[in-house]
């Protein structure tokens, strides 16, 4: 859902502080303890219960291993992580290494499809030599030698992590070099010598979301406490962060001030001076890369007699110095297409494009005679979902895979005008015989036609189980995935659940990004009632067509995901028969309370204004369960170390829904943070426990 990596934060609200009116009110709040000794003995006594019932089951062991090979299969797709000269890196997870070695191979041989592979970093060696328990979050490598990186690594998988300069041509961390403490840190070179450093300086250097509120340029050699001031956002911003592109050898860093979730302000540096100065670009929009010195600007809203989904360029130079700056249009999309994403080479802009929810692929070049730009689809695959993987900026080639809920993914080295060059497929994890896909609309409550993508098997005779995935908000489009390959999704499950005769449904829901701004805008704050009505829309669809019957319908959602299956299992108990919920929102009376809550208050609302509450109580989850009312199991599932979405989301609605006698399956670990997995051996017990449930709750229940 919401992607953060900035300073760390405390519980919002300690346990100890909280007003007596407000545990009255709540008396479950004791639950929001992340650490707190009688909270995690509730938390143990759940997960001993859902072990007790999950674990001993026949069938499961069965999956648990068979999702993990899965998982660990070393025929995976080495996906590349940057270029670095004549060489590319990319981070792999196997059976051997379940937290990951970052590794390098020549490009020319990883193109052949014949990698060389030199371990850079063992993250599982180094968790041991360090006695931590390491979780792998990148690294940034200062171009164009790439020999000085800033090394990110987090405990136990939590968005804070520790940064440390390290040497890629000794392969060991720079003693005496650049190093930050644990913390949600923004971080990137400004050169050799000195970083631009978004990070938790201390008192009064945080925003009320929990993220940093200063950014300062630290020189080497110096102290991280005498870094000068480069720029500072307001406390109630949700924070400020900073970044950096590369265009033609010239290094262009960043400095963003986000005033909420979807207004940011961009500044560059001063050609003449060291400092930053804003630019013209709408807070709205965003800058998505720069390229042959543009800049590359998605609009969320019209700007002048430019639509909202079109992309832009602004001449770097002219913000840069403060002249006179016009907006060229570089693509508008048609009204079934939606821009996703785009990746910059030396000299063509690529851009991968969404089609009533299935992949495009267009080059775009730029004019630089008259500014203009002309654009061409590039074909790479028929009906499948295509993502950005990467550049090879001097060779002007884009990396890409294409892959459908039945065809297993490859990787494309992908040239303008020539055929693409297949790098790697992941063969076949399953046999896909006798399984079909189609893509369906479903009518909304107010007509509109919400797509979604169906899997079963084509002998499934009579209406069959269902499960529902669906996400529903921050603009983020759920596209179609090999079935085995989905971990925060379905991961393994929606292939069990297929093959044992049922079906799998993606639901294209508002809230996202499937149609470009308007389709997020449409369920957004006082309009998030169109994101449920859609859900309910594709589980009566499958009901009417005689693909599911009423009743055994399962909905699944994860993170934001969480607040609509929380409201929909709420609004239709009678039309779901099981509900999986992970990393959930539930509480939206005190989400903005709770760690990074008050970065979403330009999603949801600000429920401590009156006028806001007024719609956002009518689905708050935890707010509106009833007593009295026979609610579909759940089965909740998180990590006690999310420093994003706070455990207690998940914790107080478990209690309340089994105060009220409704079955609950509770499961929540220790490490893994917002993904919840730290690494593949959680994720196939996850996956295998979920099964277990939806079997038990969907198939065996009278």
């Amino acid at each position: 859902m919401i992607r953060a990596s900035f300073a760390a934060l405390a519980l919002a609200c300690s346990v100890p502080a909280l007003a007596a009116a407000a545990a009255e009110a709540d008396p479950w709040l004791w639950l929001e303890d992340i650490e707190g000794e009688k909270a995690l003995a509730w938390v143990k006594a759940e997960n001993d219960a859902t072990d007790a019932l999950i674990l001993p089951r026949p069938g499961f062991e069965t999956d648990r291993a068979r999702a993990r090979a899965i998982l660990d299969d070393d025929r995976q797709i080495a996906m590349p992580g940057e270029v670095m000269g004549d060489h590319i890196t990319n981070f792999w997870r196997d059976a051997a290494n379940p937290r990951g070695v970052w590794r390098q191979s020549p490009l020319d041989a990883w193109l052949a499809g014949t990698p060389e592979w030199t371990v850079l970093i063992d993250v599982d060696a180094l968790g041991k030599a360090e006695g931590e328990s390491w979780v792998w979050h990148g690294a940034d490598c200062l171009a164009p030698d790439y020999v000085r990186c800033l090394v990110s690594l987090s405990p136990g998988g939590t968005d804070a992590d520790v940064v440390r300069e390290w040497d890629r041509e000794r392969r060991q961390f720079v003693e005496g070099g650049f190093a930050l403490p644990l913390a949600k840190s923004r971080v990137t070179w400004e050169h050799a010598d000195a970083l631009l450093v978004a990070t938790d300086f201390g008192e009064g250097s945080m925003t009320a979301s929990g993220y940093p509120r200063i950014v300062k340029r630290w020189t080497r050699g110096t102290d991280l406490a005498a870094a000068e001031v480069v720029a500072e956002g307001e406390t109630a911003d949700v924070g400020m962060g900073v970044f950096a592109f590369t265009d033609g050898g010239k290094r262009w860093p960043v400095i963003t001030r986000g005033k909420s979730f979807y207004t940011t302000d961009y500044l560059l540096p001063d050609p003449d001076a060291a400092r930053y100065i804003p630019t013209i670009i709408p807070d709205t929009a965003s800058l998505r890369d720069v390229i042959g010195g543009q800049a590359i600007v998605f609009l969320n809203r019209d700007w002048d007699a430019i639509p909202a989904g079109s992309l832009v360029s602004l001449s770097l130079a002219d913000m840069a110095a403060g002249r006179e700056t016009p907006a060229v249009t570089a693509m508008t999309p048609t009204k079934a297409q939606a821009i996703e994403n785009v990746a910059a080479t030396d000299n063509i802009l690529w851009v991968k494009a969404l089609d009533d929810v299935e992949g495009k692929l267009f080059a775009l070049r730029r004019d630089p005679a008259t500014g203009e730009w002309s654009q061409r689809e590039v074909s790479l695959a028929d009906n499948a979902t295509v993502s950005i993987a990467g550049t090879i900026g001097k060779r002007d080639m884009l990396l890409a895979t294409a892959e459908t809920m039945l065809t297993p993914p490859t990787l494309y080295a992908v040239a303008e005008s020539a055929a693409p060059q297949a790098v790697q497929s992941l063969p076949a994890t399953f046999d896909a015989t006798g399984m079909t896909v189609d893509k369906r609309f479903a009518t909304s409550k107010d007509g509109t036609q919400i797509p979604y993508f169906l899997v079963r098997k084509a002998s499934a005779a009579g209406p069959v189980p269902a499960l529902v995935h669906a996400y529903g908000g921050f603009r983020a489009a759920q596209t179609p995935g090999y079935l085995t390959g989905q971990p925060y999704r379905a991961g393994p499950l929606g292939l069990f659940w297929v093959e044992g005769g049922n079906a799998y449904v993606l639901a294209n829901i508002r809230g996202g990004g499937e149609y470009g701004p308007a389709w997020h805008q449409a369920a957004l704050r006082e309009k998030r009632q169109a994101s449920f009505d859609d859900l309910h829309a594709v589980a009566e669809d499958l009901v009417a067509t005689g693909v599911s019957p009423k009743g055994r319908i399962a909905i699944s959602g994860r993170s934001n995901g969480g607040v609509l299956v929380g409201a929909a299992m709420e609004q239709r108990s009678d039309l779901y028969g099981a509900v999986i919920s992970g990393s959930p929102l539930k509480d939206m009376k005190r989400y903005n309370k709770l760690l990074a809550g008050a970065s979403w208050v330009a999603e949801y609302g600000d429920p401590d204004n009156p006028d806001d509450w007024a719609f956002m109580s009518q689905y708050s989850p935890y707010q509106n369960i009833r007593e009295g009312v026979k609610y579909p199991p759940i089965f909740l599932y998180l990590s006690t170390k999310d420093d994003r979405v706070h455990p207690g989301h998940a914790r107080k609605f478990a209690a309340r829904l089994k105060q009220y006698g409704n079955p609950v399956y509770y499961h929540e670990y220790l490490e893994g943070g917002h993904s919840v997995g730290a690494d593949h051996a959680e994720d196939a017990v996850r996956a295998a426990m979920l099964h277990a449930f939806l079997l038990r709750e969907l198939v065996e229940r009278e």
